[in-house]
């Protein structure tokens, strides 16, 4: 079912050209919260997938992660991380394991077979990205990757150089 385009933007008239420029922004970081990577057939859905993605990361780093750095990674708050980390927990997708010294840390860690499940979630997320890519384009959608990356990297630049402005 194709849904049609909408541009938040376009709908209104703004004051000046900052107020556009942040409007779109806000446009845009609206619309990554809608993204989605599979046809719904998964085990998992985006966020335990990306939440599990960072987990078989640090494992592959030879790290374990704690509830905040998951929160910090995904861009969700702790309380948010707490309730799917509580909900998969229950489900045996993870566990929590407590530090060998510090013992009010919690690592999260996958359960066993885990690995299985996602593996094949991660097929499905490939072969609809695929579809999707190919008929987006792979330049442009390597180009729209490499502006945005360029983009946020000047955004946070010019943080650093108002900070050193303030002085």
């Amino acid at each position: 079912m194709k849904r049609e385009k909408s541009n938040v933007c376009e709908k209104r008239t703004f004051e000046s050209k900052e107020e556009e420029y942040l409007a779109k922004i806000f446009a845009i970081m609206k619309a990554r919260n809608r993204i989605i990577f599979h046809d719904g057939k998964t085990h998992f859905n985006d966020t335990e997938l990306r939440l599990i993605s960072e987990i078989v990361s640090a494992q592959y780093e030879g790290k374990r992660l704690i509830s905040t750095q998951l929160a910090d990674l995904l861009g969700l708050t702790r309380s948010a991380i707490s309730q799917i980390v509580n909900r998969l927990e229950e489900q045996g997708v993870v566990q929590r394991l407590a530090d060998d010294v510090d013992k009010k840390i919690a690592y999260v860690v996958l359960a066993e077979g885990v690995l299985e499940k996602y593996g094949e979630d991660l097929s499905i997320c490939f072969r609809f990205l695929n579809k999707v890519i190919d008929k987006f384009g792979e330049e442009r959608f390597f180009r729209m990757c490499n502006d945005f990356e360029s983009f946020i990297y000047l955004m946070n630049d010019v943080v650093v150089e108002m900070k050193q402005e303030e002085k």
